[in-house]
């Protein structure tokens, strides 16, 4: 049975509280209301109205000071810990706005976030100490609000409406192959030719099996169906596939880059690509919440490294 909690319409107003605190410090509704700013008919009037919302005795006046009932010694003592925890509260919430702290739950997918994002992360929690973190890695799409993550990094795929999405880095995926495998089987000059190689196949949410759908730099869309002769879900082992000379890749930038660098993976059919920008995308403003700026902020830069750029891929 779930447990309910009623609210009552008759809860004192904290101005009202605030009041009483003030007349007992200074024993005095005239003082009180001079400490207040406002008239001493006002002063007289809140505690009436506190007095009515509570149904008690709060205070006896005499002709030198005010002294509190029993009652009235109960609620004050009570009126100062409500004040206090509620600004507490007020500056609290302030506080998150602009200092890093508190929990902050992120998610993204296996391989980039095992490669990329945990290094990111541990930086980040050497900054700030009293962020909590922590990451969740799936390959299964995710609700962020319902899921409670504060934030969801994401290679590629389309960006939810309802949410706010922000660019950490551009990347691509591009067709790629060993220099072993290309020397014994030669290399594809169109996308025609693929349908003569073996090509090793990452299967992820929402892609269709035999399919790679490509996109040149005038926006031309081109749906190529390929032959697939090894598939995973796991990007990690499918790249290894390639480096043991398997078959051609499409694969992300961040993840081949070191390979193109070394010579170890080579880049075919350039004109030909899938675009998989790296985003952060998180359903509260950034201006709200200081934790999920700074981390934002790190991510930015950190995606920075291995972020595509034409200078970059021309020295790969």
């Amino acid at each position: 049975m779930k447990s309910q909690i009623s609210v009552r319409d008759n809860f004192p107003l904290p101005q009202d509280l605030n009041v009483l605190i003030t007349v007992v410090r200074q024993e005095s509704f005239a003082m009180a209301a001079d400490e207040l700013g406002v008239s001493p008919a006002y002063v007289s009037k809140r505690i009436q109205i506190l007095e009515k919302t509570l149904n008690t005795r709060l205070l006896h006046r005499t002709t030198r000071r005010v002294v509190l009932t029993e009652d009235g010694q109960r609620v004050f003592n009570r009126a100062i810990r409500i004040l206090d925890n509620m600004e507490e509260l007020v500056d609290d919430l302030s506080q998150s706005k602009y200092v890093p702290r508190g929990e902050l739950a992120i998610c993204t997918s296996f391989g980039f976030g095992r490669a990329k994002v945990a290094p990111i992360l541990s930086k980040l929690a050497k900054a700030y100490p009293q962020l909590d973190i922590r990451l969740d890695v799936g390959d299964k799409p995710v609700d962020l609000v319902k899921s409670g993550y504060d934030l969801e990094i994401r290679v590629g795929g389309h960006l939810p409406e309802h949410h706010i999405g922000k660019c950490l880095a551009k990347n691509l995926r591009m067709l790629c192959a060993s220099p072993k495998y290309l020397a014994e089987h030669g290399e594809p000059e169109t996308l025609d030719d693929l349908d003569q190689h073996s090509c090793l196949v990452l299967k992820e949410k929402n892609t269709m099996n035999g399919i790679w759908n490509l996109e040149t730099l005038n926006g031309e869309k081109i749906a190529v169906r390929i032959n697939s002769a090894l598939s995973s879900n796991d990007g990690g082992i499918v790249r290894q596939w390639a480096l043991h000379d398997q078959g051609i890749i499409l694969r992300s930038y961040w993840d081949i880059a070191e390979d193109l660098a070394q010579g170890k993976l080579v880049q075919i059919l350039p004109d030909y690509f899938q675009t998989a920008d790296i985003w952060a995308i998180y359903p509260t403003r950034m201006t709200e919440s200081a934790k999920l700026r700074v981390c934002i902020e790190f991510l930015q830069r950190g995606c920075q490294a291995f972020s595509y750029t034409a200078d970059k891929a021309d020295k790969d």
